[in-house]
């Protein structure tokens, strides 16, 4: 039974969202701030979290950064803000899908299923069945969720570990933004171009000296083809 934590200052949403994930045999628990969902997440282990993004005491951006600090959690956030502003920078800090107010709780539980399955279901396989890869002083640890840049673990947020291992999945094979939006985000996520373009940049980052290895299709989108 997978576990949910639903963070939100209002009664009535917490209660809607239980009843659903309830009826569909979640374990859930309850938090009504950002201080209560970090005290909670440090106490606890959670498959999925849905946080709401203005809260009283500490607010959903800055609850998911004390979380990501010590698990990976999956998070999906709630907001009153549907600007696509407000949702690069909600994957920027490391969400996993954003979902705007008023919503329709079938669809949120459909979100739910969707990240469950990516985080869950990334580790399976590499594509020619091995769990670890290493291109030159890149480590990637499929079935640890784990990346290491020259010997040191690289900190990426679960997207950026999501997207590398798609790309590495497919090394070699031209992918559009589509294809990574589709595969990495899911059919329904509601983004463009410049939510994959966000990431790729972030994750980029992440890999330091290893940047090159993620290129650019210009007009197209991207590959991973490290240097042999």
């Amino acid at each position: 039974m997978a576990k949910m934590l639903i963070v939100d200052d209002e009664e009535k949403i917490r209660a809607v969202v239980r009843e659903y994930a309830e009826f569909e045999e979640y374990e859930v628990s309850e938090a009504r701030d950002g201080m209560e969902a970090v005290s909670l997440c440090r106490e606890n282990d959670y498959d999925i979290i849905i946080m709401d993004v203005m809260m009283p005491r500490l607010d959903g951006y800055s609850a998911c950064k004390e979380i990501r600090k010590q698990k990976n959690t999956p998070v999906i956030m709630l907001s009153a803000r549907g600007e696509e502003y407000d949702k690069l920078f909600g994957f920027e800090t490391g969400i996993d899908d954003y979902v705007v107010k008023p919503f329709s709780p079938r669809e949120l539980m459909a979100r739910i299923r969707a990240v469950l399955a990516r985080s869950q279901g990334f580790p399976q396989g590499s594509g020619d069945g091995r769990q670890r890869l290493v291109f030159q002083g890149l480590e990637i640890d499929l079935a640890g969720r784990e990346v290491y840049v020259d010997g040191q673990r690289a900190s990426m947020t679960p997207k950026e570990y999501d997207l590398l291992f798609y790309l590495v999945k497919n090394k070699g094979l031209a992918l559009s933004r589509d294809k990574l939006l589709e595969e990495v985000w899911g059919y329904d996520f509601f983004g463009d171009d410049r939510t994959v373009d966000t990431h790729i940049k972030m994750l980029r980052g992440s890999l330091g000296p290893y940047r090159a290895f993620i290129v650019t299709l210009r007009g197209m989108g991207y590959k991973f083809e490290p240097e042999t």
